[in-house]
């Protein structure tokens, strides 16, 4: 079974820094492309980041130059997503998309991970 697992979340003032990690498990042949997504409370879920099979990037125009979404090279199943200057209105649930798996059987999926908690607070 295809798997992604954020981790990394947690309580940071304003003007701080985190990491997000999400990490791919199952009978992975390849992952194209990898996105951030976030959800702050009554509000839509968001896309953050995004990174191509290639190396291309996009950001949210909220999070240009503050975030940057990359790939390990070594382990293509894992994917970071480096906060700065973070903000109140940063605080979310951050969930790590892979929106096309290609397994070892050939098939393509769009997996999701269940989300870590990012709380900028004083």
């Amino acid at each position: 079974q295809l798997q992604l697992v954020e981790s990394g979340g947690g309580l940071v003032q304003p003007g701080g820094s985190l990491r997000l990690s999400c990490t791919a498990s199952g009978s992975i042949f390849r992952i194209n492309a990898w996105r951030w997504y976030r959800q702050a409370p009554g509000k839509q879920r968001e896309l953050v980041a995004a990174v191509t099979s290639g190396g291309s990037t996009n950001y949210a125009d909220s999070v240009k130059g503050r975030f940057t979404i990359s790939r390990d090279n070594a382990r293509n199943t894992v994917v970071y997503l480096q906060m700065n200057s973070l903000k109140f209105e940063d605080t979310a649930v951050y969930y790590c998309n892979a929106p096309s798996v290609q397994s070892v059987r050939g098939t393509y999926v769009e997996v999701w991970g269940q989300g870590t908690l990012v709380t900028v607070s004083p």
